[in-house]
């Protein structure tokens, strides 16, 4: 695939910028035919307050486009990147009603699409860190405690009131308490 990286008011985009796009890139481009002629086009702008990256990929009878806009020129691409692949996705979705469809059928490879393969692997892009939890049976008094010692903004607990049920208590944009139970 090949890769152009335009910069808008006044933004010129470095080295790392391309090698940042073309490695998000690979995410999608795994999906398409590529002869050669596929290209693949991200303009990145700066703004006072936020970046905004448009990433096109023309190709024959269907256009992927997406445009994610955030604090960062690299936040902003991962954001555009995600569409493209949920674009991606409801066009393969969509050729397997419309196998006849010309252009549509043609940019995809043809091996099967695994569309829960997909979101695992952006889960797992996006996953930073996992962690396990051992937990205690508390009340839900004593679990809000826990939760504010330890400077979170949800906790999860087995509540001692309610047969051990496992639950999560977390603090809500209003400031409030909220608990969701488990079955």
């Amino acid at each position: 695939m090949k890769l152009e990286v335009i910069g808008k008011n006044g933004f010129v985009p470095s080295e790392a910028n391309r090698e940042y796009a073309a490695s998000k890139l690979e995410k999608v481009s795994h999906f398409l035919k590529d002869d050669g002629n596929l290209e693949a086009r991200v303009v990145c702008k700066v703004y006072n307050d936020h970046h905004k990256v448009e990433v096109t990929i023309p190709a024959k009878n269907v256009i992927l486009r997406a445009e994610a806009s955030d604090e960062t020129v690299y936040s902003a691409l991962d954001k555009a990147i995600d569409k493209l692949v949920a674009q991606i996705k409801k066009y393969k979705t969509r050729t397997k009603s419309k196998d006849n469809k010309e252009g549509i059928k043609e940019i995809f490879v043809n091996e099967e699409f695994d569309a829960k393969a997909l979101e695992k692997e952006i889960i797992a892009s996006q996953l930073v860190r996992s962690k396990s939890v051992e937990l205690s049976p508390l009340s839900v008094e004593e679990a809000i405690e826990q939760m504010e010692l330890l400077g979170h903004d949800f906790f999860i607990f087995q509540n001692k009131d309610k047969d051990n049920t496992v639950c999560v208590i977390y603090t809500r944009e209003d400031g409030d308490y909220a608990v969701l139970e488990t079955r």
